[in-house]
């Protein structure tokens, strides 16, 4: 039986489930698509490739920087407002592309759509685990949204390319309009008002909302340096500063304050820290070995841009299709040991690949499966405990600490990989014809990127692995009151 926490139907239910699948196929769609439109954007708005690079890179900025300071305001004003609120602000800001005529504006449009989906993309975690009392039922909710948003991943290049080829490209972004009308319709339709006994009153932290702010988003920024600049640049360097400083005193400010932005007790809780260390972990190895094998087939083997697409199948198959098996895997072990295995399962695809990668193909092939397959499951079961962990009426935020552990990671497993490359080889690794000396020092490095990678993540699991053991022996404490 499904029990929801309304009085609406079970009809209610899943209208509220297709509006919050919505919102993440909106995050996940957007800048796979909007990626395929870039060239073209440059010709048509006379853009350099700095400003490219902020077109898509404002968006992340700002969604990542944003989203804990958002998930703190709608666990105090309402889940569902909040959630309206940025779906209008993303259909407006979409409906704005229409009217763009440089770069400046596109790039102030992406702005806007960035703080929409920090407004909406943590609130969707947060009312679906809402949605029911059942944990069973709450997997095969996330594992819902976590499915139309990956098939959004999937195929937004393809049809974006598609698209491309009758209609110009500020039809990539209008399609928001349509998604972000439908999910207002669900969430409007499908989910109870905002209930006052589920939300709190703290008075909002605001040094703690600017330091965290800052923290987030230096730590995203700070990556693209060492790839772009390369570990020797000052701006690396000083930026990695400026996280580390910038984390201290917020760290120091939370500890401190009356009313915390974020409570670092809750955040402590076996099941919250666990379920944050296996997204981090899989967000690093994701993203570390989707940079590794892009390079490696193209650059290293030669491969055009259609061929490594047809490579890279394997893992969008499994990414797709493996949504099916989640809720049955979940149920046969449990959640804490689905979120274990499954985490260890992303860190052996990486060791595979560390190892074994540069071998040929079926190697890298069953790495990527692998990796695929424990993502498919930790990026369901992580988010669910992390929510079972917390009180309710701070659910909304600990939303936002999933999304932004993996957005955070995303960016250091790309770092870091950048930066070993850049180290280890000599020459501009974008040159055809490498020399036989420069396809070693690429084996090589791609091989240390992978077994540093491989080490930290599995760090990451084995120390979530025992937090989890802990949380089973202990109780959780009790929900603070609101």
């Amino acid at each position: 039986m499904i029990i929801t926490q309304s009085p609406g139907s079970l009809r209610q239910a899943w209208v509220a489930l297709a509006g919050l699948s919505a919102v993440f196929l909106f995050e996940m769609l957007d800048n796979s698509i909007l990626n395929v439109a870039l060239p073209t954007i440059g010709r048509e708005l006379d853009a350099s490739t700095t400003q490219l690079q902020w077109v898509t890179g404002a968006y992340g900025v700002v969604f990542g920087g944003l989203m804990l300071v958002f998930g703190a305001l709608a666990d105090r004003s309402g889940r569902r407002r909040m959630m309206l609120i940025g779906l209008v602000l993303l259909g407006v800001a979409s409906l704005a592309t229409a009217f763009v005529t440089t770069t400046s504006q596109l790039i102030a449009v992406r702005v806007a759509m960035g703080i929409a989906a920090a407004m909406t993309t943590p609130g969707s975690m947060a009312l679906a685990f809402r949605l029911f009392t059942v944990d069973a039922l709450r997997v095969r909710a996330f594992n819902l949204i976590s499915t139309v948003g990956l098939v959004g991943l999937a195929v937004g290049p393809t049809a974006g390319g598609f698209v491309l080829s009758f209609a110009p490209w500020q039809v990539l972004l209008l399609i928001n309009v349509p998604i972000a009308a439908l999910a207002f319709i669900g969430i409007r339709t499908g989910i109870a008002a905002d209930d006052a006994a589920e939300l709190h009153r703290d008075p909002v932290d605001i040094a703690g909302a600017v330091l965290g702010t800052a923290t987030i988003v230096l730590a995203l920024v700070a990556p693209t340096f060492f790839v772009e600049k390369g570990a020797g640049a000052w701006q690396s360097w000083v930026t990695t500063a400026a996280v580390v400083l910038a984390a201290v005193l917020f760290i120091v400010r939370e500890r401190s304050a009356r009313h915390p932005l974020l409570d670092l007790k809750l955040v402590a809780r076996p099941l919250v820290s666990s379920g944050l260390a296996y997204k981090a972990a899989s967000g690093l190895a994701v993203a570390g070995l989707g940079y590794m094998v892009t390079l490696q087939l193209q650059l290293d083997w030669g491969w055009s841009p259609a061929l490594t697409a047809i490579g890279l199948l394997p893992q969008v198959v499994v990414l797709v299709a493996g949504g099916a098996l989640v809720s049955p895997f979940v149920k046969r072990v449990g959640l804490e040991n689905a979120a274990w295995m499954s985490s260890a399962m992303v860190v052996l695809g990486l060791a595979v690949y560390a190892t074994l990668g540069r071998l040929g193909y079926v190697w890298v092939a069953l790495a990527l499966v692998l990796v695929a397959a424990g993502m498919r499951v930790v990026g369901v079961v992580a988010g669910t405990n992390v929510l079972r962990g917390l009180p309710e009426n701070r659910s909304t935020i600990g939303a936002a600490l999933v999304d932004t552990a993996s957005q955070v990671t995303t960016g250091i497993g790309i770092a870091a990989t950048g930066t070993i490359l850049a180290a280890m080889f000599t020459g501009s690794i974008a040159t055809a014809n490498w020399t036989t000396h420069q396809t070693s020092q690429f084996e090589a490095a791609i091989t240390l990127a992978g077994a540093t990678l491989t080490v930290v993540a599995g760090a990451l699991v084995t120390w979530a692995y025992l937090r989890t053991r802990h949380a089973t022996a202990t109780p959780e404490p009790a929900a603070v009151p609101a």
